[in-house]
Protein backbone atom coordinates (compact mmCIF):
# COMPACT_ATOMS: atom_id res chain seq x y z
CA UNK A 1 0.00 0.00 0.00
CA UNK A 2 1.15 3.23 -1.20
CA UNK A 3 1.57 6.52 1.52
CA UNK A 4 -1.31 8.08 -1.46
CA UNK A 5 -3.80 4.84 -0.37
CA UNK A 6 -3.11 5.70 3.39
CA UNK A 7 -6.70 4.83 5.06
CA UNK A 8 -7.60 8.42 6.98
CA UNK A 9 -10.31 8.80 9.99
CA UNK A 10 -10.37 12.40 12.18
CA UNK A 11 -11.94 13.54 15.27
CA UNK A 12 -13.91 16.56 14.86
CA UNK A 13 -14.38 19.03 17.32
CA UNK A 14 -13.50 22.63 19.05
CA UNK A 15 -10.99 22.39 20.43
CA UNK A 16 -9.08 18.96 19.51
CA UNK A 17 -5.27 19.71 20.48
CA UNK A 18 -5.61 17.61 23.90
CA UNK A 19 -7.39 15.04 22.90
CA UNK A 20 -5.69 11.01 23.49
CA UNK A 21 -7.29 9.27 20.45
CA UNK A 22 -4.93 9.79 17.71
CA UNK A 23 -2.16 8.15 19.98
CA UNK A 24 -4.65 5.65 20.70
CA UNK A 25 -5.72 4.80 17.42
CA UNK A 26 -2.48 5.24 15.75
CA UNK A 27 -1.29 2.95 18.16
CA UNK A 28 -4.03 0.11 17.49
CA UNK A 29 -3.43 0.66 13.71
CA UNK A 30 0.39 -0.10 13.94
CA UNK A 31 -0.54 -2.82 15.97
CA UNK A 32 -2.29 -4.88 13.36
CA UNK A 33 0.15 -3.17 10.66
CA UNK A 34 -2.45 -1.44 8.96
CA UNK A 35 -1.71 1.76 6.59
CA UNK A 36 -4.33 3.94 8.18
CA UNK A 37 -4.10 7.59 10.09
CA UNK A 38 -5.60 9.64 12.82
CA UNK A 39 -5.98 12.78 12.38
CA UNK A 40 -7.68 15.79 13.91
CA UNK A 41 -9.64 18.27 12.77
CA UNK A 42 -10.45 21.13 14.73
CA UNK A 43 -13.86 22.84 13.38
CA UNK A 44 -15.01 25.78 14.58
CA UNK A 45 -18.83 25.93 15.78
CA UNK A 46 -20.25 27.16 12.66
CA UNK A 47 -17.87 24.93 10.21
CA UNK A 48 -19.70 21.89 10.96
CA UNK A 49 -21.32 21.44 7.35
CA UNK A 50 -18.15 21.89 5.89
CA UNK A 51 -16.36 19.53 8.27
CA UNK A 52 -18.53 16.97 6.69
CA UNK A 53 -18.00 17.44 3.44
CA UNK A 54 -14.51 17.32 3.99
CA UNK A 55 -14.90 13.64 4.89
CA UNK A 56 -16.74 12.85 1.36
CA UNK A 57 -14.50 15.02 -0.46
CA UNK A 58 -10.95 13.92 0.99
CA UNK A 59 -11.75 10.07 1.65
CA UNK A 60 -12.31 9.84 4.85
CA UNK A 61 -12.58 6.32 5.73
CA UNK A 62 -14.55 7.56 9.43
CA UNK A 63 -14.33 10.00 11.99
CA UNK A 64 -15.10 10.61 15.82
CA UNK A 65 -17.00 13.38 17.00
CA UNK A 66 -16.46 15.35 20.15
CA UNK A 67 -17.99 18.57 21.71
CA UNK A 68 -19.57 20.79 20.80
CA UNK A 69 -20.38 19.03 17.96
CA UNK A 70 -21.90 15.85 18.74
CA UNK A 71 -25.50 16.97 18.13
CA UNK A 72 -25.36 19.59 15.56
CA UNK A 73 -23.15 16.73 13.08
CA UNK A 74 -26.28 14.79 13.25
CA UNK A 75 -28.75 17.01 10.37
CA UNK A 76 -25.36 16.49 7.64
CA UNK A 77 -25.42 12.56 7.92
CA UNK A 78 -27.77 10.17 5.98
CA UNK A 79 -28.65 7.60 8.10
CA UNK A 80 -28.36 7.39 12.09
CA UNK A 81 -28.25 4.55 13.83
CA UNK A 82 -30.98 3.38 16.40
CA UNK A 83 -28.71 4.42 19.56
CA UNK A 84 -27.30 7.57 17.94
CA UNK A 85 -31.30 8.77 17.30
CA UNK A 86 -32.44 7.32 20.74
CA UNK A 87 -29.68 9.53 22.82
CA UNK A 88 -29.84 12.45 20.20
CA UNK A 89 -25.87 12.37 19.96
CA UNK A 90 -23.17 11.12 17.48
CA UNK A 91 -19.62 10.45 18.53
CA UNK A 92 -18.76 8.49 15.72
CA UNK A 93 -19.30 8.64 11.46
CA UNK A 94 -19.03 5.73 9.26
CA UNK A 95 -18.17 6.41 5.57
CA UNK A 96 -20.23 3.52 3.93
CA UNK A 97 -19.95 3.92 0.15
CA UNK A 98 -21.25 7.84 -0.89
CA UNK A 99 -23.19 7.43 2.72
CA UNK A 100 -22.44 8.66 6.06
CA UNK A 101 -23.46 6.52 8.98
CA UNK A 102 -23.80 8.31 12.40
CA UNK A 103 -23.05 6.25 15.54
CA UNK A 104 -22.88 6.70 18.61
CA UNK A 105 -20.50 4.50 21.08
CA UNK A 106 -20.67 6.29 24.54
CA UNK A 107 -23.56 4.16 25.47
CA UNK A 108 -21.90 0.09 25.03
CA UNK A 109 -18.85 1.81 25.79
CA UNK A 110 -19.59 3.12 29.34
CA UNK A 111 -21.11 -0.83 29.88
CA UNK A 112 -18.13 -1.81 28.51
CA UNK A 113 -16.35 -0.21 30.75
CA UNK A 114 -18.63 -1.73 34.13
CA UNK A 115 -17.68 -5.33 32.60
CA UNK A 116 -14.22 -4.54 32.49
CA UNK A 117 -14.88 -4.17 36.68
CA UNK A 118 -16.88 -7.05 36.70
CA UNK A 119 -19.99 -4.87 37.43
CA UNK A 120 -22.88 -6.25 35.53
CA UNK A 121 -25.44 -4.17 34.66
CA UNK A 122 -28.51 -6.56 34.40
CA UNK A 123 -31.26 -6.13 37.51
CA UNK A 124 -29.39 -3.32 38.93
CA UNK A 125 -30.44 0.03 40.92
CA UNK A 126 -28.41 2.51 39.15
CA UNK A 127 -28.47 6.45 40.04
CA UNK A 128 -27.06 8.44 37.41
CA UNK A 129 -25.83 12.29 38.41
CA UNK A 130 -26.48 14.35 35.37
CA UNK A 131 -28.82 15.09 32.68
CA UNK A 132 -25.83 15.92 29.80
CA UNK A 133 -24.52 14.11 26.65
CA UNK A 134 -22.57 11.66 29.18
CA UNK A 135 -25.55 10.85 31.32
CA UNK A 136 -28.02 10.35 28.41
CA UNK A 137 -25.22 7.60 26.70
CA UNK A 138 -24.95 6.27 30.06
CA UNK A 139 -29.19 5.71 30.85
CA UNK A 140 -29.79 4.30 27.20
CA UNK A 141 -26.27 1.53 28.04
CA UNK A 142 -28.88 0.87 31.67
CA UNK A 143 -31.94 0.49 29.83
CA UNK A 144 -30.75 -1.40 27.03
CA UNK A 145 -28.85 -3.78 29.37
CA UNK A 146 -31.19 -4.77 31.78
CA UNK A 147 -30.72 -2.31 34.76
CA UNK A 148 -34.09 -2.54 37.01
CA UNK A 149 -34.45 1.37 37.67
CA UNK A 150 -32.39 4.54 36.95
CA UNK A 151 -32.77 7.51 38.92
CA UNK A 152 -31.57 10.23 37.19
CA UNK A 153 -30.47 13.44 39.60
CA UNK A 154 -30.15 16.57 37.74
CA UNK A 155 -30.23 20.33 39.29
CA UNK A 156 -32.56 21.54 36.35
CA UNK A 157 -35.49 19.16 36.30
CA UNK A 158 -36.47 20.21 32.86
CA UNK A 159 -33.57 19.11 31.64
CA UNK A 160 -33.80 15.70 33.35
CA UNK A 161 -37.32 15.23 32.36
CA UNK A 162 -36.65 15.71 28.47
CA UNK A 163 -34.31 12.91 28.99
CA UNK A 164 -36.32 10.41 30.63
CA UNK A 165 -39.22 11.36 28.29
CA UNK A 166 -36.99 10.39 25.46
CA UNK A 167 -35.13 7.48 26.66
CA UNK A 168 -37.30 5.14 29.14
CA UNK A 169 -38.57 2.02 28.21
CA UNK A 170 -41.09 1.50 25.60
CA UNK A 171 -41.71 -2.42 26.13
CA UNK A 172 -45.05 -2.06 27.57
CA UNK A 173 -43.55 -2.47 31.27
CA UNK A 174 -43.25 0.05 34.09
CA UNK A 175 -41.25 2.83 33.69
CA UNK A 176 -37.42 2.15 34.95
CA UNK A 177 -36.48 5.81 34.85
CA UNK A 178 -37.55 8.39 37.83
CA UNK A 179 -36.09 11.62 38.10
CA UNK A 180 -35.39 13.78 41.14
CA UNK A 181 -34.04 16.98 41.43
CA UNK A 182 -30.52 16.94 42.55
CA UNK A 183 -29.48 17.82 46.38
CA UNK A 184 -27.36 16.52 49.04
CA UNK A 185 -30.66 14.38 50.46
CA UNK A 186 -31.70 12.96 47.07
CA UNK A 187 -28.16 12.09 46.28
CA UNK A 188 -27.40 10.34 49.49
CA UNK A 189 -30.80 8.42 49.42
CA UNK A 190 -30.16 7.08 45.86
CA UNK A 191 -26.84 5.97 46.46
CA UNK A 192 -27.98 4.07 49.80
CA UNK A 193 -30.42 2.25 47.63
CA UNK A 194 -28.79 1.51 44.24
CA UNK A 195 -26.03 -0.89 43.61
CA UNK A 196 -24.52 1.91 40.91
CA UNK A 197 -23.75 5.63 41.14
CA UNK A 198 -22.53 7.04 37.79
CA UNK A 199 -21.22 10.54 37.67
CA UNK A 200 -21.65 12.10 34.44
CA UNK A 201 -20.89 15.79 35.00
CA UNK A 202 -17.85 17.59 34.66
CA UNK A 203 -17.62 18.10 38.89
CA UNK A 204 -13.64 17.38 39.83
CA UNK A 205 -12.12 17.37 36.17
CA UNK A 206 -9.15 19.01 35.51
CA UNK A 207 -7.93 21.26 36.51
CA UNK A 208 -10.76 21.60 39.38
CA UNK A 209 -9.91 18.35 40.64
CA UNK A 210 -10.39 18.65 44.01
CA UNK A 211 -14.44 19.14 44.06
CA UNK A 212 -16.81 16.14 44.13
CA UNK A 213 -20.45 15.87 44.19
CA UNK A 214 -20.15 13.67 47.57
CA UNK A 215 -20.45 15.73 51.21
CA UNK A 216 -16.91 15.16 52.33
CA UNK A 217 -18.46 14.57 56.05
CA UNK A 218 -20.00 11.27 54.72
CA UNK A 219 -19.06 8.22 53.76
CA UNK A 220 -19.85 6.05 50.52
CA UNK A 221 -21.75 3.27 50.95
CA UNK A 222 -19.80 0.35 51.03
CA UNK A 223 -21.97 -1.76 48.70
CA UNK A 224 -21.48 0.64 46.06
CA UNK A 225 -20.12 0.86 42.73
CA UNK A 226 -19.05 4.68 41.60
CA UNK A 227 -18.28 5.17 38.26
CA UNK A 228 -17.23 8.30 37.00
CA UNK A 229 -17.20 9.43 33.23
CA UNK A 230 -14.15 11.48 34.31
CA UNK A 231 -10.55 10.65 33.06
CA UNK A 232 -8.91 13.51 34.14
CA UNK A 233 -7.30 12.95 36.63
CA UNK A 234 -7.59 9.32 36.52
CA UNK A 235 -8.34 9.03 40.00
CA UNK A 236 -11.02 11.70 40.94
CA UNK A 237 -11.71 13.03 44.68
CA UNK A 238 -15.26 11.26 44.08
CA UNK A 239 -13.50 7.99 43.10
CA UNK A 240 -10.61 8.25 45.94
CA UNK A 241 -14.39 8.58 48.41
CA UNK A 242 -15.58 5.62 46.95
CA UNK A 243 -12.17 3.40 47.63
CA UNK A 244 -11.51 5.19 51.06
CA UNK A 245 -14.97 4.38 52.08
CA UNK A 246 -14.74 0.26 50.81
CA UNK A 247 -16.50 0.73 48.00
CA UNK A 248 -15.71 0.00 44.36
CA UNK A 249 -14.24 2.63 42.57
CA UNK A 250 -14.35 2.82 38.46
CA UNK A 251 -12.78 5.96 36.60
CA UNK A 252 -13.40 7.12 33.04
CA UNK A 253 -10.08 6.28 31.49
CA UNK A 254 -11.75 2.54 30.61
CA UNK A 255 -14.91 4.04 28.80
CA UNK A 256 -13.13 6.19 26.55
CA UNK A 257 -11.05 3.21 25.47
CA UNK A 258 -13.91 1.14 25.00
CA UNK A 259 -15.69 3.73 23.07
CA UNK A 260 -12.56 3.79 20.87
CA UNK A 261 -12.53 0.29 20.71
CA UNK A 262 -15.84 -0.07 19.35
CA UNK A 263 -15.41 3.03 16.46
CA UNK A 264 -11.70 1.58 15.28
CA UNK A 265 -14.13 -2.01 14.65
CA UNK A 266 -16.86 0.23 12.49
CA UNK A 267 -14.13 1.83 10.61
CA UNK A 268 -11.79 -1.51 10.16
CA UNK A 269 -14.20 -4.51 10.77
CA UNK A 270 -11.19 -5.50 12.33
CA UNK A 271 -10.89 -6.65 16.22
CA UNK A 272 -9.22 -3.73 18.29
CA UNK A 273 -6.61 -4.66 20.31
CA UNK A 274 -8.06 -3.46 23.64
CA UNK A 275 -4.47 -3.80 25.37
CA UNK A 276 -2.55 -1.66 23.22
CA UNK A 277 -5.40 0.27 23.53
CA UNK A 278 -5.51 1.64 27.05
CA UNK A 279 -1.95 1.54 27.14
CA UNK A 280 -1.56 4.39 24.60
CA UNK A 281 -4.31 6.35 26.29
CA UNK A 282 -2.73 5.77 30.01
CA UNK A 283 0.55 7.31 28.13
CA UNK A 284 -1.12 10.36 26.87
CA UNK A 285 -3.08 10.90 29.48
CA UNK A 286 0.49 10.68 31.70
CA UNK A 287 2.00 13.72 29.11
CA UNK A 288 -1.10 15.94 30.01
CA UNK A 289 0.37 15.74 33.18
CA UNK A 290 -2.27 14.37 34.99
Amino acid sequence: MTATQTRRVALIGWPVEHSMSPTMHNAAFAALDLDWRYELLPIEPDRVATAVARLRIEGFRGANVTAPHKEAVMSYLDDLTEAAKAIGAVNTIEVRGARLIGHNTDADGSVAALLHARFRVRGVRAAVVGAGGGARAAVFGLLQDGAKEVWLLNRSARRAEALAHDLDCRDGGPPRLRVLLLTVETLLESARAADLLIHTTPVGMWPHSSASIWPDAVPLPAHLAVFDLIYNPPETRLLRQARESGAQAIGGLEMLVHQGVLAFQIWTGRTAPVAVMREAAERALAALGA
